[in-house]
């Protein structure tokens, strides 16, 4: 476990993370924990939310966030929001089923909205908050055949900058982080799918399917997306607000 300075240290400080049973996810809720957090993985698998909870002494929250209505007389009593949960389809606009593209706007755009819109009188009363919802460079970049993937990070992205100006004056700080491709089994499934779409191997798929825009050819680990996490609910980001941090290789700068 990383040795953390007082100013990253968050004992006292509790955090939750939607998605936070697997990839991303995971890694953020062991990143909090390690830095003192008291963390709640949130996760349509109760079971996988409970074992990880189990490993690094938090709670479980076994919930569907595409049940949208059920979100919206909540009422979250959190330090940290990680808005991380996230799903993928590959498809062409004219061949995209309309009950899924309107799912993945469910649970990226409207899940994160009632679940910030439940957080923040909490938030507010403690003049405390810290919001980072894992967005994508698809947040600022668009690919064919991601056509719901795309909206619902843009989307994401103004959520996040219109949240950063209410909290602003209550203490609460609003944030995405734009990751390119991480090792997690969301990927995996994507490549496979890619491969299938094109006709050409997995491998290739990867150096040129997903990462020929990115100058670093390799997946970004899970845990690296954690460590800027944890940055961003620590102290050192306390001016940091209404902001976009890209992690995609290089992706962007083209």
């Amino acid at each position: 476990m990383t040795a953390h300075s007082d100013s990253a240290d968050l004992s006292g400080r509790s955090a939750l993370v939607t998605g936070g049973a697997a990839g991303i996810g995971a890694a953020c809720a062991r990143e909090l924990a390690a830095r003192g957090a008291a963390v709640t993985v949130a996760d349509i698998d109760g079971d996988a939310a409970a074992a990880l909870a189990r490993e690094i002494g938090g709670a479980a929250w076994a919930v569907d966030l595409m049940d949208v209505a059920a979100l919206e007389d909540l009422r979250l009593e959190t330090d940290i929001l990680v808005n991380n949960a996230g799903i993928q389809t590959v498809s062409s606009i004219e061949d995209f089923v309309p009950a899924r593209f309107h799912d993945m706007l469910m649970l990226m755009v409207e899940a994160p909205f009632l679940l910030v819109r439940a957080a923040l009188p909490s938030m507010y009363a403690n003049e405390f908050g810290r919001i980072v919802n894992i967005s994508s460079v698809h947040g600022i970049r668009a690919s064919a055949y991601k056509s719901a993937y795309v909206t619902a990070k843009h989307a994401l992205e103004g959520l996040s900058k219109a949240t950063a100006l209410e909290g602003g004056p209550h203490g609460v700080t609003s944030n995405c982080i734009n990751p390119g491709y991480v090792r997690t089994a969301l990927v995996d499934k994507q490549i496979a799918d890619q491969a299938a779409a094109h006709g050409i191997a997995e491998q290739e798929v990867v150096e040129k399917v997903l990462l020929t825009e990115s100058v670093i050819k390799r997946l970004i680990e899970p845990g690296e997306v954690a460590s800027l996490v944890g940055w961003l609910v620590s102290a050192y980001a306390g001016m940091v607000t209404g902001s976009s941090y890209v992690m995609d290789g290089g992706w962007s700068a083209r």
